[in-house]
């Protein structure tokens, strides 16, 4: 069984080694929390438009992709936005299409095009993420520091190890917040004494109690440690979920496996195998499919009996030569649209089919932690409670950073203190015993005491 000191020093260097990511991730969730509102503002100038006319109607999105491919023949429009906001740019992301010459991807310039719905005009372009391009990638560049550091696959895993870690540690820190075991008392006559079972319960919630609290008057140390203590237990729960989420961002190879344990789970489009090679181009047009898509979701509506409240997008996958129709149904937490309906690119056969709730507990619980962590459910003032989220992460980190150091610079002091004290003791003469020097009786363990005009110290 492990000990309350050895959990404590768990804790503490399960801490360190997070705190740097956390740092980071709480920093830039706080702000990514208003992702698109705050990459709307600093990009106002591509991504907002007028409308020529009040009763203006967008062109049709399909045919503005047909036009955005043409443009740009080496890359691939593989996804497609069908909901419109009036006064939004349409956004058109760009897959590498393989140099036939070299066999390899073409070096693209941008990848993502904002285009006006009105009128087909390209607006604006950038290579999401890449903060060279300056302001105009400054939210995508902390959404790609917020998950991974920016350093690609790599950096995502060492995330998800970090998450994972997260999670695990915050059963321990709420474990070290309880109060320390009391000590059994006796009797006069040597029989344990037992007080009621109600009054054990509330005796250890007051003593308990304290770890909710803060000591405002103390001293700034005591303040650190209550802002890192009862600053992790009162929004435990969503830390909790904030850790075993990031798992399931970053690391499906743990994630899946260990919620397979509890909950059930839809099968999915992971399961239609790839192709043995990928295919550039669907065989049904855009057009048809996108009429095949709306079919086939009308039928799974009528037959698992749930609305469908809009459509959301169309995508197509060259790897397994799939399209993909996704809606906002009854089914959905959030709005961006998780109902989703795959079907052959080549014959239009229904392959897979997802519900975000109501269908499988385990995809019903996952669809409610990645709405939770993404802020995508109750509107503005759930985005303001996750960005203060995001700054209380970063302040658990650092509270515990501080914490730890001052441990550490104690523990230095004191062995040098030590070793001061050590150094001005008096030697003796190897051929003098020492005076008060104790004989070491036969068959008696071995206690020397060392023996100054100021104090008495006995070691064993």
């Amino acid at each position: 069984m492990i000990h309350r000191p050895a959990w404590v020093l768990i804790h503490r260097y399960i801490g360190l080694v997070m705190a740097l990511f956390l740092l980071v991730s709480g920093l830039t969730g706080s702000l990514l929390a208003f992702y698109d509102e705050l990459d709307t503002a600093v990009n106002a100038e591509v991504m907002t438009v007028t409308p020529p006319s009040p009763q203006a109607q967008p062109l049709d999105p399909l045919l503005v992709r047909e036009q955005v491919q043409a443009a740009h023949p080496e890359g691939l429009v593989h996804w497609v936005n069908l909901n419109h906001q009036p006064d939004h740019a349409r956004t058109y992301f760009l897959d590498s299409r393989i140099d036939p010459a070299t066999g390899k991807p073409f070096d693209l310039e941008y990848d993502t095009l904002f285009v006006n719905p009105y009128t087909g005009e390209i607006l604006g372009a950038r290579m999401w993420g890449d903060i060279t391009q300056g302001m105009t990638n400054l939210m995508p560049f902390l959404y790609r520091l917020h998950y991974a550091l920016a350093l690609g696959t790599v950096g995502e895993y060492v995330f998800g190890i970090v998450a994972l870690l997260w999670t695990v540690d915050c059963f321990i820190g709420a474990y070290l917040t309880f109060p320390a075991r009391a000590r059994s008392q006796s009797t006069p006559h040597g029989i344990q004494a037992s007080a009621a079972p109600r009054r054990q319960r509330h005796s250890w919630i007051m003593r308990w109690w304290p770890s909710w609290t803060m000591r405002w008057k103390s001293n700034r140390y005591k303040v650190n440690f209550d802002l890192h203590r009862a600053g992790g237990l009162w929004p435990w729960a969503m830390l909790l979920i904030l850790a075993w989420s990031s798992v399931g961002f970053n690391l499906q190879e743990v994630y899946k496996p260990v919620m397979g344990l509890f909950f059930t789970g839809q099968t999915r489009v992971e399961h239609v195998p790839t192709l043995d090679k990928p295919q550039p181009e669907p065989g049904i047009p855009w057009a048809q499919a996108l009429e095949i898509g709306q079919g086939l979701m009308a039928k799974e509506a009528a037959r698992k009996e749930f609305n469908v409240h809009e459509a959301r997008s169309l995508s197509y996958d060259p790897g397994k030569g799939l399209y993909r129709y996704s809606v906002n149904s009854g089914r959905d937490l959030a709005e961006w649209g998780g109902t989703s309906v795959w079907f052959d690119a080549n014959t239009g056969v229904q392959r897979a089919l997802y519900l975000p709730t109501g269908e499988a507990s385990g995809d019903t619980v996952s669809a409610w932690l990645f709405a939770l962590h993404m802020a995508a459910i109750w509107g503005m003032p759930f985005q303001i409670f996750m960005s203060m989220m995001g700054i209380t992460v970063a302040v658990l980190s650092v509270t515990g950073v501080v914490i730890w150091w001052k441990k550490y610079t104690a523990r230095q002091q004191h062995r040098i203190r030590q070793k001061k004290t050590s150094a001005s003791l008096p030697t003796s003469h190897p051929n003098h015993a020492p005076a008060h020097s104790t004989v070491k009786p036969k068959n008696s363990s071995w206690i020397t005491k060392v023996c100054t005009t100021s104090s008495c110290t006995e070691k064993m």
